[in-house]
C-alpha cells in the first residue's frame, strides 16, 4: 500500500491566508517537507509534535522524491509544501511526473498566491471594466529560460495589466523592455514580501520605478505589478451590480 502525497500552496507569507483545508492536511500529516526558503516556518506550528519535517531548500529533486517514495510506502500522510500557490513557478509538475512512475497518488491545495497578496496590499483590482480585462503572468528569462515568444517585450505590446514574478533583480532591464510599449507614466508597483510583516511597497511610473527599487536595495521575493489598474479612478461600474443590467438573478 502507498500513502499520499498533498502538495500544499502554503500561501504568501501570512499564516491566516493558508485554506482551511491546507490547515487540516498539516495537522494531521506524518510527514512534511516545505520550501524551506520561501515559506513562512510559524505554518508549521501546526503540525503534530511528533511529524517529520525537512526542509527542502538545499534539497535535489531526486532527494525529495526519495523521502517521500520511502514515507509512502509506510502508508504515510505527505505534505508537500509550497509557497503561494503551487500551480504558478511551484516546480510541482517534475515532482508529480516522478509519483506518477511509482503509482504514488497525489492531490492539489491550491493557495493564495503571492500575486493576489500583492494586490490586495495595493488596495486594486487587477481587472476594471475598459481598462484591463486581462492579467499577463510572466517572469524574465534567467538560469531558467523563456520561450522567445514569451519575451516581455513581445508580451507588452498589449498594454494589459502585466505581474512579473521572479523579475525584480532585472529591474532596468524589465523597465526597458516595457518602454517599448508602455508610455512612460505607466503606473508601476513593486511588493516585497507581500502579507509578511515586513512587507514593502513601491510605487511610481516606468519613468522612475527603477530609481526607487535600486535606492530601496530590493533585489528578491517582490512581485512587479504594471498598468493603468493602479491608479484609474475614472472607469465604468461593472454590470453586475448595475440595476439597468439583467441577469440569471435579477431581473
Amino acid at each position: 500500500m502507498h500513502g499520499k502525497v498533498f502538495f500544499i500552496g502554503g500561501g504568501p507569507g501570512d499564516p491566516e491566508l493558508l485554506t482551511l483545508k491546507a490547515y487540516k492536511i498539516i495537522k494531521k500529516a506524518d510527514v512534511i517537507i516545505y520550501a524551506g526558503s520561501l515559506v513562512n516556518e510559524k505554518i508549521l506550528e501546526f503540525a503534530r509534535d511528533d511529524a517529520e519535517v525537512y526542509n527542502s531548500a538545499s534539497m535535489t529533486l531526486e532527494e525529495i522524491i526519495e523521502i517521500i517514495e520511502d514515507k509512502a510506502k509506510e502508508n504515510k500522510i505527505i505534505a508537500r509544501i509550497h509557497t503561494g500557490d503551487p500551480s504558478i513557478y511551484g516546480a510541482i509538475a517534475e515532482q508529480m511526473r516522478e509519483l506518477d512512475k511509482r503509482g504514488i497518488p497525489y492531490e492539489i491545495i491550491p493557495g493564495v498566491s503571492s500575486l493576489f497578496a500583492a494586490a490586495a496590499a495595493l488596495k486594486v483590482e487587477l481587472t476594471l471594466p475598459e481598462i484591463s480585462q486581462t492579467v499577463i503572468i510572466t517572469r524574465p528569462a534567467g538560469r531558467t529560460p523563456v520561450p522567445k515568444r514569451e519575451d516581455i517585450e513581445k508580451l507588452a505590446k498589449h498594454r494589459a495589466t502585466m505581474c512579473i514574478f521572479l523579475g525584480v533583480h532585472k529591474i532596468r532591464e524589465i523597465v526597458d523592455k516595457l518602454l517599448k510599449h508602455y508610455p512612460p507614466n505607466t503606473p508601476v508597483a513593486v511588493v516585497k514580501n507581500a502579507s509578511w510583516e515586513d512587507e514593502t511597497i513601491l510605487q511610481g511610473t516606468l519613468e522612475n520605478i527603477v530609481e526607487k527599487v535600486e535606492n530601496k536595495g530590493i533585489k528578491r521575493s517582490a512581485i512587479i505589478i504594471v498598468g493603468k489598474i493602479l491608479e484609474a479612478k475614472d472607469f465604468k461600474r461593472s454590470k453586475l451590480y448595475n440595476g439597468d443590467f439583467a441577469h440569471g438573478y435579477r431581473q
